[in-house]
């Protein structure tokens, strides 16, 4: 006998992955804790995060819009001002390094900066530039409202069973001066870039592991039940301003994020990863699940990832929670603010 003789099928690649039809592929993920209906459930992350609550919805689980749109507002008016896309309204949070940063700021761990951007005599914030799209009329404005998004950060993270996040960049642009992270380059959705304030970051894998782990550390402080579920986007990078070719960079964030993700799935109970990745990149499926651009996923993709999801949660026994005081659309492009990038594509 040897270790290999006791497999199952499922950890052989002709068996499960050669043979079977590319939509048979199944039983790619073993949950490390169940998901009941009724357990509240966070979402934040990178674009592809956004079909994530959508899909818990659809299926009848306790997704948390903790910032609701406020009422009188079209759909349209709520879809342009970010309401009801992820759990809180932090916009894309593309990088470890910006969780840690907006969990930082709303239990009070460091103190935000007050910086603010003008256009046309709006303002708008610099570390989600499109969550407003007509800005605000004054610089307290936009402050008084990142305070409400820090007010619902901690009231639904005190109550939630888990947090669901997206990891989607390495690439980041920092504040000289203080090192906070933007979201996306001054000077693209918004503001002004200057060489000698923004400063172009691509992290490392320890880089990676470090902030991602003060952030879930940040969130079981204030809520020691929580779990942390784990993605990483398939969505490829827009561009890359390490000066290199876009799919070597891509394949560097996307190796660095699922690494880093897999590790702290290894080393801690509380934290679980799910391959959307994986299903949704995986050569068998021969980029059948992107758009014709090959980055936008495909509806069918969204929905061939969720029906994976709920079939794992749904294969796992149930247990007890501790006690804590529709349909998809195409268009990812819309909530991917890095995509502006490609407007600057000389080519």
């Amino acid at each position: 006998m040897n270790p290999y003789q006791s497999l199952p099928p499922r950890s052989f690649w002709r068996t499960a992955v050669a043979e079977p039809e590319p939509t048979d592929i199944d039983d790619l993920w073993t949950p490390a804790f169940s998901l009941g209906q009724d357990d509240p459930v966070l979402t934040a992350g990178s674009c592809f995060a956004r079909h994530i609550g959508r899909a818990l919805l659809d299926a009848g689980m306790n997704w948390r819009d903790a910032e609701p749109a406020p009422p009188g507002l079209t759909e349209a008016e709520r879809t342009a001002r970010h309401y009801g896309v992820f759990s809180f309204r932090t916009g894309n949070i593309y990088t470890a390094a910006a969780l840690r940063q907006w969990l930082s700021w709303a239990y009070g761990e460091t103190t935000p900066p007050d910086e603010t951007w003008t256009e046309d005599g709006r303002f708008f914030d610099p570390y989600r530039p499109a969550v407003e799209p007509t800005g605000q009329e004054s610089a307290e404005a936009v402050l008084a409202a990142r305070e409400a998004t820090f007010a619902a950060m901690r009231g639904a993270l005190a109550e939630a069973r888990c947090l669901i996040f997206t990891l989607g960049l390495t690439e980041a642009w920092e504040n000289r001066a203080d090192g906070t992270v933007y979201p996306v380059c001054p000077g693209t959705v918004r503001g002004t870039f200057d060489t000698g304030a923004h400063a172009f970051r691509n992290f490392t894998f320890g880089e990676v592991y470090r902030d991602l782990s003060a952030a879930v550390e940040l969130a079981r402080t204030a809520n020691p039940g929580l779990r942390v579920l784990l993605t990483v986007s398939p969505v490829p990078l827009t561009a890359t301003a390490t000066g290199g070719h876009a799919l070597t960079a891509t394949t560097y964030s996307k190796s660095v994020l699922r690494a880093v993700a897999g590790q702290l799935a290894e080393e801690h109970d509380h934290v679980d990863y799910f391959p959307a990745y994986e299903i949704i990149t995986g050569f068998p499926f021969k980029a059948a699940f992107f758009e014709p651009n090959l980055r936008s996923v495909t509806p069918e993709g969204v929905a061939f990832v969720m029906r994976r999801f709920f079939g794992a949660l749904a294969r796992r026994p149930a247990e007890p929670a501790p006690r804590r005081a529709k349909g998809l659309s195409r268009g990812e492009e819309v909530w991917c603010d890095d995509a502006v990038l490609d407007y600057y594509n000389a080519g």
